[in-house]
């Protein structure tokens, strides 16, 4: 008789804020193909002759202003997610990330040796795109066929427009807005746009109008879609006013052309349009990170202050929250499910 588990995929993070834990980390981060997707040579050349060679040390000091004494961040509140899933679910549950430690392989091995022959993978990202979603399920496949041939294994789509997520994030983000803001800003990361085209199987994107029709074949697949139908359907549900909103991207890399407005740049426009008191909020994220507790809420608030801005408030990810757990557990009782119907 067949066992099930769970096994929750996060993004991963360096196992100390070592430089060379850093490098190690960045190194297998860069390398992919669908992260950096240039020719080999020339990606072999950005991450092993520039990257390699001067981000690790910055990043190694930005790591150690968000580290807690539990670790990173992100291994923290994946483990607690994990912990309070099992609570609530009579399977087994472990978790993996994409790069470094835990990773897939040995959550899989865990399930594996508890008996587990089906696992529901949940990949921890609300919206699509291939250098986060894609790169989970490549890496699971190619991890199974090699070491766990007998493994089933059914994978949680993504859930950005899914009512019991909106609700979620709505509630969360209301709890934590302040009581006066003069705009809300959703900031997620961003991508190179060729990634956009390049994920779309049906050839029918357009990023100058197809992300605002209602319906297009490319949006099961189209991050920057996926990204806009978030935020919409999330001020929809606080009902604020559609102006009183931003939408950026942050994060970017090198010198191509990434997906528009730029988080950064955003920050430092925006007192010069009479934003003073501003709300930010990354729900490409569903927990706090280096992205989110650096880059935005150190950083970000930094651009926006300097700028001419008065009152900046970061709302924080989801984390642990009791109703992103409730969320988990639906989603993943849904594919554990159709483990039954087979």
């Amino acid at each position: 008789m067949s066992k099930k588990g769970i096994l929750l995929v996060n993004l991963g993070s360096p196992k100390s804020t070592d430089v060379k834990d850093v490098k190690d980390y960045l190194d297998e981060l860069k390398k992919n193909k669908k992260v950096i997707d240039y020719r080999w040579f020339f990606r072999s050349l950005l991450v092993q002759g520039i990257i390699l060679n001067t981000r690790p040390p910055k990043s190694a000091a930005a790591y150690k202003t968000v580290w807690t004494e539990e670790g990173s961040p992100l291994i923290v509140i994946t483990q607690k997610i994990q912990q309070k899933l099992q609570k609530l679910v009579d399977v087994p549950v472990e978790i993996g990330m994409r790069y470094a430690e835990p990773s897939i392989e040995n959550g899989i091995r865990k399930l594996t040796e508890q008996g587990v022959t089906e696992i529901v993978l949940f990949p921890l990202y609300p919206q699509y795109a291939m250098s986060t979603t894609e790169t989970v399920v490549d890496k699971a496949e190619e991890v199974r066929k090699k070491h766990f041939p007998q493994v089933k294994i059914n994978y949680v789509q993504p859930f950005y427009n899914r009512d019991i997520y909106i609700d979620c994030l709505a509630e969360s983000i209301r709890e934590k807005l302040p009581e006066n803001f003069d705009a809300l800003q959703f900031s997620y990361h961003g991508v190179p746009e060729r990634h956009i085209y390049k994920t779309d199987p049906t050839k029918t994107c357009n990023l100058n109008d197809c992300c605002s029709r209602e319906s297009n074949p490319s949006h099961q697949f189209c991050y920057r879609h996926q990204c806009f139908k978030t935020t919409e359907l999330v001020i929809e549900k606080l009902n604020i006013p559609k102006e009183k909103t931003v939408i950026s991207f942050q994060s970017r890399l090198g010198k191509d052309k990434w997906m528009e407005p730029y988080t950064d740049e955003t920050l430092e426009n925006l007192p010069k349009k009479g934003i003073k008191n501003l709300a930010i909020v990354c729900p490409a994220f569903v927990s706090d990170c280096l992205e989110t507790l650096e880059e935005i809420s150190v950083e970000g608030k930094e651009e926006f202050l300097h700028a001419g801005g008065e009152n900046f408030h970061y709302l924080p990810c989801l984390n642990d929250e009791d109703r992103w757990i409730d969320v988990v557990k639906t989603l993943c009782e849904e594919k554990l499910n159709e483990f039954y119907l087979v």
